[in-house]
Formats: C-alpha cells, sequence, structure tokens
C-alpha cells in the first residue's frame, strides 16, 4: 500500500534515540525539516545539546562490552533483519529520502538498495572476522593474531545520501561488535530516525545505537570527541570540517576515518566512444543532482571532441525536466537550500569573469523551492576557480587539453583524490591512467564506481581510510598479538 506523504511522516520518529527509548532533547527550539523543492517545513524533531550528546555516549559505553560479546552471528542476523526490513519498506524510505533531500523518486530507490546493501554485506561480514595462528621464524613459540572491537564510535553523516551515509558507518561498526552514537546532518535527519526505528524492530540492544539530532553541531558534538570512553570517529563531509574533526581527534589519539571533499576529473579521449562519455558524463555529473562527492566537478575533454561533448551534454541537460522529488517525471530535483544554490551562481559568474562561456543554464529557476537550471560552461580556462572548489551542483565546466600528459596533469591538478573517471578505447592507455590518476578510485569508461562490496575513500585531502568492501569492517577492529612460548620446550 503506498502512503501518502502525511501518512509517511507520521511514521517519522521526531526524537532522539539513547538507551533504548525515544526521549526529547534539551536544546533550544525544535529543529524544522524542511523540504528544498517548496520551502516549506515538513516536520519538526528534537533538538540535541551537549548534555544529550553525552548521554548518548554514556549509552554506547555502558553497552559495549556486553555488545563485544555478542557472537558474530547473532550480530549478524540483526543486520540481516534490518536489511529486510528496509526491503520490505523500501518505497516509504525513497519517498522519505526525496521529501527531505529533493533528489527524483528514481534516484531515491536507487539510493534505497544501494545504502542498504552495506547492512547485507556487513551482515556477512561479521562472521568473517578472522586472525592467525602460526610459530615465530625463531621457532621458539607461536603468535597469535586476533582482531576485537575498537570500542564506542561515533558517526557524523552528511545530508546529501541521507540513508547511505547511515548504513555505511552503523553497519561495519555493528558488525564488529561497536557502540555507535551517530548524528545525522541537520538538514536531511528523517531518514535516519526511521531508520533507527527498524533497528529496534529488528531487535538491536538497547544502547548500541544511539541518535541525536542538533542544530549546534560542533558545540553538541566537542564533549563526545573530547571524552576518553569514545574510541573513534567516522565523518563523511567537507574537507574544512574534517580537518577541525583530526585536530579534536589527536588529543585523544582516535581511531580516525575521513571521507572529504572531492574534485573528480572526468577525462574524454580522442579515441573515446563518445555516446557513452556522455552518458557516463550526465551519470558522473548529475546523479543527486550533482551534490555528491563523486560528482564529476571538472570535465576535461581532448580538443578534437570538446565541441561535440559541450553541445551533446548541453542538450541531454536542457530535455531533463526539473520539479519536485516525488513527481515521477522529474529528472532534477532543488539544491538542498539558498546557500547551495548562492554558491553555484557565484561559480558561474566567476567562470564567465575568467573567460570561460554559457552553454546553457547558469540561472536561478524561478518559483518555490532552491532549484538552479542545469548548465554547462565551454572554454574554461585552467585555473578558474570553479576548477578549485567542489560545485555540489548541476554545473558541468569543460576544459580542453591536447594530448594525455596534460590530461594526466589537470586532472592531478588538485588538493582533492577522491574518484576519477576516464574513456577511452585505448587498453594500454587506460592501464596507464589507472596508474597515474591520483585518487582512490577510478571509473574506467564508466560513471558510477559506488559499490558496497568495493572500498570508497580517496587520497590527499579527500580523506582517511575506506568504507565498504573487505576494509570497511577493519575500520572497527584494533589488532591484538599473542606471544605464546612453544610448548615443546
Amino acid at each position: 500500500m503506498t502512503l501518502t506523504e502525511s501518512e509517511l511522516l507520521a511514521k517519522v520518529p521526531t526524537q532522539l534515540y539513547i538507551a533504548g527509548k525515544w526521549i526529547a532533547g534539551h536544546g533550544k527550539n525544535p529543529i524544522s525539516v524542511e523540504d528544498p523543492a517548496t520551502g516549506k517545513t515538513l516536520l519538526q524533531i528534537a533538538n540535541a545539546n551537549s548534555t544529550d550528546g553525552l548521554a548518548a555516549l554514556t549509552a554506547a559505553d555502558e553497552a559495549s562490552a556486553a555488545w563485544a560479546k555478542v557472537s558474530p552471528r547473532e550480530r549478524s542476523d540483526i543486520l540481516r533483519r534490518a536489511f529486510e526490513l528496509v526491503k520490505a519498506r523500501s518505497e516509504e524510505f525513497a519517498m522519505l529520502i526525496s521529501l527531505e533531500m529533493g533528489k527524483p523518486i528514481a534516484e531515491a530507490r536507487g539510493e534505497v538498495a544501494y545504502g542498504n546493501e552495506f547492512l547485507r554485506w556487513f551482515s556477512e561480514e561479521a562472521v568473517r572476522i578472522s586472525g592467525r595462528y602460526g610459530s615465530s621464524p625463531e621457532g621458539t613459540g607461536r603468535m597469535l593474531v586476533t582482531q576485537r572491537p575498537v570500542g564506542p564510535a561515533f558517526a557524523i553523516t552528511p545530508w546529501n545520501f541521507p540513508l547511505a551515509m547511515a548504513t555505511r558507518k552503523i553497519g561495519p561498526a555493528l558488525a564488529a561488535g561497536c557502540t555507535i552514537v551517530i548524528k545525522p546532518a541537520e538538514l536531511t535527519p528523517l531518514t535516519t530516525l526511521l531508520l533507527t526505528a527498524v533497528f529496534e524492530e529488528a531487535g538491536l540492544p538497547a544502547g548500541v545505537l544511539n541518535v541525536i539530532t542538533t542544530s549546534t553541531s560542533a558545540e553538541t558534538s566537542a564533549p563526545i570527541i573530547s571524552d576518553s570512553r569514545l574510541r573513534k570517529i567516522t565523518f563523511t563531509g567537507s574537507t574544512s570540517v574534517g580537518v577541525r574533526l583530526l585536530e579534536q581527534s589527536a588529543k585523544q589519539v582516535l581511531r580516525t576515518s575521513m571521507e572529504l571533499g572531492g574534485n573528480a576529473p572526468f577525462l574524454v579521449f580522442e579515441d573515446a566512444d563518445l555516446d557513452a562519455a556522455v552518458d557516463g558524463a550526465m551519470l558522473a555529473k548529475l546523479r543527486n543532482i550533482g551534490q555528491a562527492c563523486t560528482a564529476a566537478n571538472r570535465f576535461i575533454v581532448h580538443e578534437s571532441l570538446a565541441d561535440e561533448f559541450a553541445n551533446r551534454m548541453a542538450k541531454r541537460m536542457e530535455e531533463m525536466p526539473l520539479g519536485r522529488g516525488v513527481n515521477p517525471d522529474t529528472k532534477i530535483g532543488p539544491v538542498i537550500n539558498e546557500k547551495a544554490r548562492e554558491n553555484l551562481k557565484r561559480l558561474v559568474d566567476a567562470t564567465v569573469s575568467e573567460g570561460g562561456e554559457i552553454l546553457t543554464g547558469g540561472t536561478y529557476v524561478s518559483g518555490d523551492g532552491y532549484f538552479f537550471a542545469p548548465t554547462v560552461l565551454t572554454n574554461v580556462k585552467p585555473g578558474s576557480t570553479i576548477l578549485n572548489e567542489e560545485i555540489f551542483g548541476p554545473v558541468a565546466p569543460i576544459v580542453r587539453f591536447k594530448d594525455e600528459d596534460e590530461a594526466i596533469r589537470l586532472a592531478n591538478d588538485t588538493v582533492y583524490g577522491l574518484v576519477s573517471y576516464a574513456y577511452t578505447q585505448d587498453l594500454k592507455r587506460g592501464l596507464r591512467l589507472i596508474e597515474r590518476l591520483d585518487t582512490g578510485m577510478t571509473g574506467l569508461n564508466t560513471g558510477l564506481v559506488s559499490n558496497a562490496a568495493a572500498p570508497f575513500g580517496g587520497v590527499k585531502q579527500s580523506g582517511l581510510g575506506r568504507e565498504g568492501g573487505l576494509e570497511g569492517i577493519h575500520e572497527y577492529l584494533e589488532t591484538k598479538y599473542v606471544m605464546i612460548p612453544d610448548p615443546s620446550l
């Protein structure tokens, strides 16, 4: 049965979740969660302050020892039950994501499928945590190496993928035997609250998962991070905030996972399949309305194809209907708020002042909500402002190159290194690009790289650690080594 918007919103919890109970927050004024397509309030929810944050950490700490002793199979079963419940309620989650974040409903369904895979994947990884046992090189003893949970973790998630960013952190933490406090973004907290209700239904013990929503993120988070009971922090968001969190974490020598900013290059070589490259470009640029750390940020196109590539991309963008995400015909939704829209206009104007040209778009869309016309910018000069900042919206700047070395130089000319994309039909060139592109991930002849079974993360100022894949659970495990004398000596 399909729920109406009001029926769905009535099912979303609006309080904090601490020690297995839904409670009111102590922060000033409730948080109003807005629909970015209309500017209207969807729900008002509890607002946590530092007292609530420390209460959540206390709950996680008190539950930590017992949860670490729960068998891997039981932890796996809980995660699997949560996966099945999200799957059964996938349309509810998709509609809620679309309402609070603005993405088209088809993409929201894709996020539910993708995000839910982290619960299934880590339910399977929970029973595969391994160690090793063997003789020391000298033959004088036996070496035992085991893995154990890091301890209570604090997760801070962004607004752009409200389900996937939560499951990508909760899944491995629970699988490893860690308890967790999660602070979803103030702009899109509803999906995490509904997910928490699912975990409660799946039988997760009290205190293992705690959720605080707050409008005073820094003030609420600081006492948690400085508390000696916390052992791990995981964050997805901007590099500037990540740096501050790393500085705070250093005082407690916390284990950290940081998935930070991106400035993804999208390279199109002269031998590329142009149809495939344009398809990949549309996917890599406009997924989530361009509001993704993996979004293609800089289109670096061989001079022989640049005009044709730009014209095709502009035509495709002009044909995409804009509207409210829950409308099934919508292909492009709003950006998250007015600040984001103003930033897009600033970047477009700066590009034009620096010699670039607007091929299509470049303007606000009149009416309700925070809509910005999908934009293609051509003849963008190397060194332009827009090439040095994360765009986070439906704006595609195109830069020309002459040869492979220049393309590589332009692609690597950034402090970021999350993901890169490249289109070429030359196998040898493709292998060279894999080696030379300075990013943690590369999409070779594809505009989509994310997968729960793959390690997600970057290099340079794009972060530390990996989420997903075989590597993801190790972010929540400590290695312990034991030396045992040879029993025969």
